[in-house]
Parts: C-alpha cells; structure tokens; sequence
C-alpha cells in the first residue's frame, strides 16, 4: 500500500498506521484500526456520531485528516473505560439517554470533554457542549439527565 506513516496514541496504545494523507480520521479509525464504535453518519461535520478525543478535545473525526494525528493522543468510546462502563455510559443507559444508539458513542464523548473542561456545567453549558450533536431518537430529556446525573457523582 502506499501513502504515509503516521504515528498515534490510540486508547493508550502506540500505532504507526500506514495511509493515503487525504485519509480522515474516521476512516483510519474504523479501517486501519478496526475501531468501529465511531460512527460513520453524515461525514460533514453537522451530526457529531464520529466525535473523538483529540489531545482531550472533542472532535469530528470526519473532518479530521490522518495527517492532523500525527503525534497526536487519540481516544474513542471503545477506550473510555478499561473492564466496566465509564460513569457516562452508565448514566446514558440509567436515564434512557439512547435509544438507536447511533449517534451515543459521539454524544458520549462530547459529554466527556465537558465534564473535563467543566465538572459541574449549568443546564445552558450543558446544551452549547452538546449542540454538535444531533439525535433523531430521544428528545434529548434522556441525555440531559444523564449529563446531570454524572455531575451529582
């Protein structure tokens, strides 16, 4: 195959992963990596399914290029927790905060880089951290309590 090599922390693990430059960080992600817990969705940037930790910052990995990841530390649902549920997800599935699923692993992770950024959000902080991320299923009352709930712990 050719194309580049870029080097990446993922979930705590070193990979050189070998791929075309104009390669997205979704695809690497699922492809190169067998990664899938990101969601492919509507791969402009307007959905948040495919929302990733980049140096502990949500992003959308379809709009990420494999290049912008060099060196870069790399953390998807499937490394949120180690051998149980991370609190998040707990929450999520204690207050009904999904129902498809689809677009939980990009909300997950952008309710995550909150709650780093900001422990103890306020309903309004809570709605702006969350407004990349759309969901056809829940109404959202769900999710906003499970943000909640994580704050109350």
């Amino acid at each position: 195959m050719s194309g580049y090599a870029w080097e990446v922390v993922v979930n705590g693990i070193e990979a050189k992963v070998i791929t075309h430059p104009t390669a997205r960080l979704l695809h690497l992600l699922r492809d190169d990596l067998g990664l899938t817990g990101t969601k492919v969705s509507c791969e402009l940037g307007r959905c948040g399914a495919c929302i990733v930790l980049m140096d502990g910052k949500a992003v959308n990995s379809c709009l990420v290029m494999a290049y912008q990841c060099n060196g870069k530390t790399i953390t998807t649902i499937e490394g949120l927790a180690e051998n149980e549920q991370h609190p998040i997800q707990k929450a999520f599935q204690e207050e009904g905060g999904f129902q498809c699923g689809y677009c939980t692993p990009g909300m997950i992770m952008s309710v995550k880089a909150l709650l780093d950024e900001t422990p103890n959000p306020t309903t309004e902080q809570i709605t702006e951290g969350l407004s990349g991320n759309l969901c056809r299923c829940t109404g959202y009352g769900g999710i906003l309590r499970a943000v909640q709930k994580c704050c109350k712990t």
